[in-house]
């Protein structure tokens, strides 16, 4: 394939999944111009290496992939960054444009931790099976499986809170 095919093949990719893969790493981080940086990173990575971009068997999954890994690296500086300094600051800048349900979400979202999250998402949200998401992890499908079964638990009363501070809300 030439170089100008991949080019092509990328462009047609992007236009077809950029979108979905930002909402997909948007509810694993909670933090829209993350997900956006991190998707566009793995954008810049597949352009940067055509010829090997070109023989993926899954250039979605891929992209994926490499968008995780980069939200995993600024979730670990973000962490020991915020472990000097205490958190402060409102979310709606992040929020703005998006549905009250998918706010909900992605507030309940965030008080699980990390790796609960982001299996929670890449098995509803992404639709991968857990031998999947065991791949792209790199950890056992026991591992996920107990992460999923974990975050689901952790995820019910979350959801019940929000939606009954959306029920006040509207009553008001």
């Amino acid at each position: 394939m030439a170089d100008g095919d991949t080019a092509d093949m990328v462009r047609e990719l992007y236009e077809g999944c950029h979108r979905r893969l930002v909402g997909q790493l948007f509810a694993i981080c909670g933090n829209l111009g993350e997900a956006e940086d991190a998707v566009q990173e793995a954008f810049v990575r597949a352009v940067e290496k055509p010829r090997r971009f070109a023989q993926l068997d899954n250039p979605e999954a891929w992209l994926r992939a490499v968008a995780l890994n980069a939200v995993r690296r600024r979730y670990r500086r973000a962490t020991r960054f915020h472990g000097l300094l205490s958190r402060a600051g409102a979310t709606a800048s992040t929020t703005a444009g998006l549905s009250a349900d998918r706010v909900a979400l992605v507030e309940a979202l965030r008080r699980l931790p990390y790796e609960q999250r982001e299996a929670i998402v890449l098995h509803h949200i992404v639709d991968l099976p857990v031998r999947e998401i065991a791949v792209q992890l790199g950890v056992p499908e026991g591992t996920v499986k107990a992460r999923l079964s974990r975050g689901r638990a952790g995820l019910a009363p979350l959801v019940h809170e929000f939606a009954d501070d959306a029920e006040e809300v509207s009553h008001v």
